[in-house]
């Protein structure tokens, strides 16, 4: 069953949680059921990273034009950057029917959420604080004065989890995959999001009742 336009989901969770990884794998085995939106932002791109493919990199003048000119559906600061999400291609998915994922931090997730009741939102941990750590010190990529913001970061993020649908642990790759599939494809079950199918449903049924349908 099919519901009339696609759904909006946010996946967020701490940095060095895996989110990143089980989106791309999520895509890989499931082409044709999502879209994930491609976020703005200021940081400088790491080792092998591309402009339009993780990130749309942009200098601050360029960002704070956007948020001008209200081209970003969310977005927030975090570590010293921006974080945003452009609007045009979100609208034009959801309305091919396309379920769009975005995977932006917490701030920016609870923006979604107050302006599209409907989101469903993911938050992604590691199975310990140990294994957050290790992960964050293991890319090779960050300060140990940056890997040490990320996890004061994290710990503030953990008031914030509760507004959030689904918790997502990822201790195993393919099983964190199914497990997000499998509650995006769940939510198109829901009755409120059927709306249209149902008062179809009653229509023809209440015409059969009054003998306008053989």
């Amino acid at each position: 069953m099919k519901t009339q336009t696609g759904i909006l989901t946010v996946v967020s969770g701490f940095s060095g949680s895996g989110k990143g990884t089980i989106m791309k794998r999520l895509l890989e085995k499931y082409p044709e059921n999502y879209a994930l939106s491609i976020s703005a932002t200021t940081r400088a791109p790491r080792p092998g990273e591309e402009d339009g493919r993780e990130y749309f990199f942009r200098t601050v003048e360029r960002f704070e034009e956007m948020i001008e000119n209200d081209e970003l559906l969310e977005y927030a600061r975090y570590v010293n950057n921006y974080y945003g999400t452009p609007k045009a291609y979100v609208q034009e998915q959801l309305a091919k029917g396309r379920d769009v994922i975005l995977e932006i931090e917490i701030q920016g997730a609870l923006k979604i959420k107050q302006k599209y009741p409907d989101t469903v939102l993911l938050f992604v941990t590691p199975p310990s604080f140990e294994e957050l750590e290790r992960r964050l010190v293991g890319r090779g990529t960050e300060t140990p004065e940056v890997v040490h913001d990320r996890l004061c970061r994290a710990g503030e993020e953990c008031d914030g989890v509760e507004a959030y649908d689904y918790l997502i642990v990822n201790d195993d790759l393919e099983a964190c995959v199914e497990q997000v599939h499998s509650v995006l494809q769940n939510e198109h079950a829901r009755i409120s999001r059927n709306g249209i199918f149902i008062n179809e449903m009653k229509k023809e049924l209440a015409e059969y009742v009054k003998g306008e349908r053989s």
